[in-house]
Protein backbone atom coordinates (compact mmCIF):
# COMPACT_ATOMS: atom_id res chain seq x y z
CA UNK A 1 0.00 0.00 0.00
CA UNK A 2 1.25 3.40 -0.84
CA UNK A 3 2.83 5.50 2.51
CA UNK A 4 0.38 8.24 2.13
CA UNK A 5 -2.62 6.40 2.36
CA UNK A 6 -3.67 4.90 5.98
CA UNK A 7 -5.92 2.63 3.61
CA UNK A 8 -7.90 2.30 0.43
CA UNK A 9 -11.07 3.78 1.64
CA UNK A 10 -10.53 7.41 0.35
CA UNK A 11 -9.79 6.06 -3.06
CA UNK A 12 -12.64 3.82 -3.77
CA UNK A 13 -15.16 6.01 -2.34
CA UNK A 14 -15.11 8.92 -5.14
CA UNK A 15 -15.60 5.68 -7.76
CA UNK A 16 -19.12 4.78 -5.42
CA UNK A 17 -20.10 8.12 -5.52
CA UNK A 18 -19.22 9.12 -9.02
CA UNK A 19 -20.93 6.71 -10.80
CA UNK A 20 -23.82 5.68 -8.53
CA UNK A 21 -25.09 9.75 -8.56
CA UNK A 22 -24.05 9.68 -12.80
CA UNK A 23 -26.31 6.14 -12.82
CA UNK A 24 -29.49 8.01 -10.96
CA UNK A 25 -29.29 11.16 -13.13
CA UNK A 26 -29.20 8.93 -15.79
CA UNK A 27 -32.10 6.61 -14.90
CA UNK A 28 -34.45 10.04 -14.22
CA UNK A 29 -33.48 11.40 -18.20
CA UNK A 30 -34.57 8.19 -19.04
CA UNK A 31 -38.00 8.96 -18.01
CA UNK A 32 -38.10 11.44 -20.54
CA UNK A 33 -41.09 10.22 -22.96
CA UNK A 34 -40.44 8.44 -26.47
CA UNK A 35 -38.56 6.41 -28.10
CA UNK A 36 -35.12 6.53 -30.30
CA UNK A 37 -31.56 5.18 -30.15
CA UNK A 38 -30.20 8.16 -27.98
CA UNK A 39 -32.56 7.33 -25.12
CA UNK A 40 -31.73 3.53 -25.20
CA UNK A 41 -27.92 3.75 -25.56
CA UNK A 42 -28.93 6.34 -22.32
CA UNK A 43 -30.51 3.41 -20.74
CA UNK A 44 -27.70 1.28 -21.23
CA UNK A 45 -25.37 3.72 -19.83
CA UNK A 46 -27.64 4.00 -16.73
CA UNK A 47 -27.98 0.48 -16.02
CA UNK A 48 -24.04 -0.01 -16.47
CA UNK A 49 -23.60 2.53 -14.20
CA UNK A 50 -25.60 1.33 -11.39
CA UNK A 51 -23.99 -2.23 -11.71
CA UNK A 52 -20.17 -0.81 -11.71
CA UNK A 53 -20.71 1.93 -8.74
CA UNK A 54 -22.52 -1.24 -7.06
CA UNK A 55 -19.47 -3.16 -7.76
CA UNK A 56 -17.11 -0.45 -6.59
CA UNK A 57 -19.46 -0.27 -3.17
CA UNK A 58 -18.80 -3.41 -2.15
CA UNK A 59 -14.77 -2.84 -2.35
CA UNK A 60 -15.44 0.33 -0.74
CA UNK A 61 -17.37 -1.00 2.10
CA UNK A 62 -14.56 -3.64 2.84
CA UNK A 63 -12.18 -1.21 2.69
CA UNK A 64 -14.11 0.91 4.92
CA UNK A 65 -14.84 -1.75 7.40
CA UNK A 66 -10.92 -2.17 7.37
CA UNK A 67 -10.70 1.71 8.01
CA UNK A 68 -13.00 1.54 10.62
CA UNK A 69 -10.51 -0.67 12.70
CA UNK A 70 -7.52 1.10 12.19
CA UNK A 71 -7.69 4.62 11.99
CA UNK A 72 -6.49 6.26 15.22
CA UNK A 73 -9.40 7.91 16.69
CA UNK A 74 -11.55 8.92 20.04
CA UNK A 75 -14.76 8.27 21.33
CA UNK A 76 -16.98 11.08 19.54
CA UNK A 77 -15.08 10.32 16.15
CA UNK A 78 -15.93 7.03 16.75
CA UNK A 79 -19.27 7.55 17.67
CA UNK A 80 -19.69 9.34 14.07
CA UNK A 81 -17.58 6.61 12.17
CA UNK A 82 -20.07 4.28 13.68
CA UNK A 83 -22.66 6.35 12.35
CA UNK A 84 -21.12 6.41 8.71
CA UNK A 85 -20.59 2.50 8.57
CA UNK A 86 -24.32 2.00 9.04
CA UNK A 87 -25.34 4.25 6.17
CA UNK A 88 -22.51 2.65 4.47
CA UNK A 89 -23.99 -1.02 4.64
CA UNK A 90 -27.50 0.40 4.22
CA UNK A 91 -26.50 2.37 1.18
CA UNK A 92 -24.71 -0.82 -0.34
CA UNK A 93 -27.88 -3.28 0.51
CA UNK A 94 -29.80 -0.36 -1.27
CA UNK A 95 -28.34 -0.08 -4.78
CA UNK A 96 -27.56 -4.06 -4.58
CA UNK A 97 -31.08 -4.46 -4.67
CA UNK A 98 -32.03 -1.75 -7.31
CA UNK A 99 -28.90 -3.47 -9.44
CA UNK A 100 -30.49 -6.98 -9.22
CA UNK A 101 -33.69 -5.30 -9.98
CA UNK A 102 -32.24 -3.49 -12.76
CA UNK A 103 -30.61 -6.92 -14.48
CA UNK A 104 -33.36 -9.01 -14.01
CA UNK A 105 -35.32 -6.27 -15.99
CA UNK A 106 -32.94 -6.41 -18.66
CA UNK A 107 -32.56 -10.05 -18.27
CA UNK A 108 -36.23 -9.86 -19.44
CA UNK A 109 -36.01 -7.59 -22.09
CA UNK A 110 -37.02 -4.27 -20.50
CA UNK A 111 -34.65 -1.60 -21.62
CA UNK A 112 -36.34 1.11 -19.65
CA UNK A 113 -36.93 1.64 -16.05
CA UNK A 114 -39.87 2.81 -14.73
CA UNK A 115 -41.44 5.26 -12.11
CA UNK A 116 -41.53 3.38 -9.57
CA UNK A 117 -37.59 2.71 -10.14
CA UNK A 118 -36.49 5.57 -10.92
CA UNK A 119 -38.19 7.08 -7.48
CA UNK A 120 -36.60 4.27 -5.62
CA UNK A 121 -33.40 5.34 -7.59
CA UNK A 122 -33.54 8.96 -6.60
CA UNK A 123 -34.02 7.95 -2.88
CA UNK A 124 -30.97 5.68 -2.95
CA UNK A 125 -29.18 8.84 -4.05
CA UNK A 126 -30.41 10.80 -1.45
CA UNK A 127 -29.23 8.15 1.32
CA UNK A 128 -25.71 8.01 -1.10
CA UNK A 129 -25.63 11.66 -0.88
CA UNK A 130 -26.10 11.31 3.56
CA UNK A 131 -23.52 8.54 3.78
CA UNK A 132 -21.18 10.70 1.62
CA UNK A 133 -21.30 13.72 3.84
CA UNK A 134 -21.06 11.84 6.48
CA UNK A 135 -17.67 10.56 5.35
CA UNK A 136 -16.92 13.67 4.88
CA UNK A 137 -17.59 15.06 8.03
CA UNK A 138 -15.11 12.33 9.52
CA UNK A 139 -12.52 14.20 7.82
CA UNK A 140 -12.59 17.69 7.90
CA UNK A 141 -14.72 17.55 11.11
CA UNK A 142 -12.83 14.53 12.75
CA UNK A 143 -9.62 14.89 11.09
CA UNK A 144 -9.48 11.15 10.99
CA UNK A 145 -7.40 9.36 8.28
CA UNK A 146 -5.43 12.78 7.38
CA UNK A 147 -1.42 13.11 8.33
CA UNK A 148 -0.65 16.38 9.92
CA UNK A 149 1.38 18.74 8.37
CA UNK A 150 4.90 19.15 9.72
CA UNK A 151 6.01 21.82 11.52
CA UNK A 152 8.30 24.25 9.72
CA UNK A 153 10.19 27.21 10.45
CA UNK A 154 9.46 30.10 7.49
CA UNK A 155 13.11 31.60 6.99
CA UNK A 156 11.47 34.02 3.82
CA UNK A 157 11.86 31.56 1.21
CA UNK A 158 8.26 29.33 2.27
CA UNK A 159 4.91 29.60 1.70
CA UNK A 160 3.27 31.54 4.52
CA UNK A 161 -0.30 32.44 5.45
CA UNK A 162 -0.37 35.50 7.61
CA UNK A 163 -3.70 34.98 8.92
CA UNK A 164 -3.79 31.87 10.38
CA UNK A 165 -1.62 30.58 13.53
CA UNK A 166 0.31 26.69 12.70
CA UNK A 167 -2.05 23.77 13.76
CA UNK A 168 -2.26 22.28 16.65
CA UNK A 169 0.01 18.84 16.24
CA UNK A 170 -1.79 17.90 19.69
CA UNK A 171 -5.57 17.87 17.64
CA UNK A 172 -5.56 16.31 14.14
CA UNK A 173 -7.49 18.54 11.78
CA UNK A 174 -6.71 21.78 13.40
CA UNK A 175 -5.62 24.44 11.26
CA UNK A 176 -4.76 27.07 13.52
CA UNK A 177 -6.26 30.11 15.35
CA UNK A 178 -7.26 33.46 13.72
CA UNK A 179 -3.77 35.93 13.17
CA UNK A 180 -4.07 39.30 15.25
CA UNK A 181 -6.28 42.19 13.74
CA UNK A 182 -4.43 43.79 11.02
CA UNK A 183 -2.91 40.52 9.34
CA UNK A 184 -5.96 39.25 7.52
CA UNK A 185 -4.14 39.50 4.32
CA UNK A 186 -2.86 36.45 2.43
CA UNK A 187 0.56 36.50 1.36
CA UNK A 188 3.04 34.34 -0.41
CA UNK A 189 7.01 34.76 -0.55
CA UNK A 190 8.73 33.96 -3.08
Amino acid sequence: MFEILPNWHPVLVHFSVALLTLSVLLHLLGLVPGKGRVLEELSVVADWTLWLGTLASVATVIAGVFAYNSVTHDEPSHAAMTVHRNWGLVTLATFAVLAVWSAWRRWQGRARGGVVFALLLLAAGAVLASTAWRGGELVYRHGLGVMALPMTESHGDGHDHAHTAPANPEKPGTTGKPAPAGHEGHNHKH
